[in-house]
């Protein structure tokens, strides 16, 4: 008992004193652990209601996106993006080859004109630039020194023909007189040599009358062709020499007119076999950045050889020319059309995509999911591509974003630009072949070796 009564109690927590410093601080450690149990509930409440409205959207997306609009997903790809593209139809047809190269028009005929006489020259019929006709009046010489050259001639043909009669008169008589024994046959002779020696002068009178009217003709300087003249070279007032280097003007034959060209000597053997058969080749000339035709024509001829520099050999083209596109020295882009494909698929050639499997396509079905078909081209011009086998016409096919494409992709197709230049639809220039089979005449923009594949 006195060992129970020697213990002390634990003191009475109503006896601590209330301003105990101990107290204070388990208290503000209480209040900061309580602090932050109630910033992490908040956190996390917050994240999980974030994350369940993202889930809420992406559910919305993904059923947007099986519709076909927006980008979702879902659908085939399971959870993979729906990616928009572009789809052009492939269609049936025909497509053309062509050989193209750089040309340079040529004029059929030039012609510097000459005066052909010495003179002033008194008068200019023409303008620069205008387009004549052969036998037309250019310009005019000073005429008068041939009149007088014509005149003197014709009198001297007057007096030869007087004095020819006279001695003709004498002949007959001198014959009489020969005849009654009268003269000698010697004295006879001589009168008849001696009218044969005044028809010898005549003619050279006539012949001389001859040279002057041609000299007066010569005055009057003629077109000898047809054609445009250029730039006047001597004007009216200043003497001409039929022997100046420069001449009057020149005149160009524009219609027809030419155009010389060169293609890899690789291409002359199909050249020369359509040539051979008796087919006239078209051939088409665009301009210098190779997109607008200028003028169409026919093959004219072929060099007859190849220039070993060069690799290349000429030929010669026909253009009629009748709207005066073509100038001479004008550089052209020239289209040979020399075969045509027959029967393909068409596509664009946008869709043609190449990798390690070959050349494909991406095609897209009912359900909006692309396949990869490996394709065969057989022909490609301009924008266009013939395909032999892989594809069938009336498929749909991507012509753009097909970088975000793999086999089974789920995409949103539009067609938008991409439709126009579908295969079987002409573009600005015409260059694509319509969809009912016939080529087209306009040829594509390729480089100088050509485009047959």
């Amino acid at each position: 008992m006195a060992q129970l009564e020697s213990m002390d109690l634990p003191e009475p927590i109503s006896s601590r004193k209330v301003g105990d410093p101990q107290a204070k601080i388990r208290w503000w450690i209480w209040l900061l652990v309580f602090g932050v149990l109630a910033i992490g509930i908040l956190y996390y409440r917050g994240s999980h209601s974030k994350a369940e409205a993202e889930s809420t959207n992406a559910r919305g997306n993904a059923a947007a996106g099986g519709t076909g609009g927006g980008k979702g997903r879902g659908g085939a790809g399971g959870g993979s993006p729906v990616v928009p593209v572009v789809v052009a139809t492939a269609q049936h047809g025909d497509l053309p080859v062509y050989f193209t190269g750089l040309g340079t028009v040529t004029a059929f005929n030039t012609v510097t004109v000459h005066t052909r006489v010495d003179g002033q020259l008194v008068s200019v019929a023409f303008k620069e630039g205008q387009f004549v006709h052969q036998g037309d009046v250019l310009a005019q010489i000073d005429p008068r020194p041939f009149q007088v050259i014509l005149e003197q001639a014709e009198g001297q043909l007057a007096k030869d023909q007087a004095q020819r009669k006279d001695a003709e008169v004498n002949l007959e008589r001198f014959k009489l007189l020969y005849g009654e024994g009268v003269i000698p046959k010697q004295q006879m002779d001589t009168q008849q040599s001696q009218v044969g020696q005044f028809d010898g002068a005549i003619k050279t009178d006539q012949a001389t009358i001859d040279s002057a009217k041609l000299q007066l003709s010569y005055s009057h300087i003629i077109a000898p062709i047809s054609g445009r003249i250029g730039l006047r070279l001597v004007d009216a007032g200043n003497m001409v020499h039929a022997a100046d280097p420069g001449g009057l003007l020149v005149i160009t034959q524009l219609q027809p007119i030419s155009v010389i060209f060169s293609l890899p000597q690789d291409q002359l053997p199909q050249v020369v076999t359509k040539t051979r058969s008796g087919t006239q080749l078209p051939v088409e000339a665009f301009d210098r950045d190779n997109t607008a035709k200028i003028a169409s024509g026919s093959l004219a001829s072929i060099d007859n050889q190849i220039d070993t520099t060069t690799g290349t050999y000429k030929l010669k083209a026909m253009f009629k020319n009748d709207d005066n596109v073509l100038f001479p020295n004008q550089f052209v882009n020239v289209h040979l059309l020399v075969d045509t494909k027959r029967n393909l698929t068409i596509v664009p050639t946008a869709a043609i995509q190449r990798g390690p499997q070959g050349t494909y396509v991406y095609a897209v079905d009912s359900t909006n999911v692309v396949k990869i078909h490996n394709v065969t081209i057989a022909q490609t011009t301009n924008d266009s591509a013939g395909l032999s086998n892989g594809l069938n016409p009336g498929e749909v096919v991507v012509i753009d974003g097909q970088d975000k494409l793999q086999e089974g992709v789920k995409v949103n197709p539009s067609s938008g630009q991409g439709r126009r230049n579908a295969g079987a639809t002409a573009d600005n220039s015409g260059n694509a072949p319509p969809a009912n089979g016939q080529p087209q005449t306009t040829p594509p923009a390729q480089p100088s070796r050509g485009n047959s594949r």
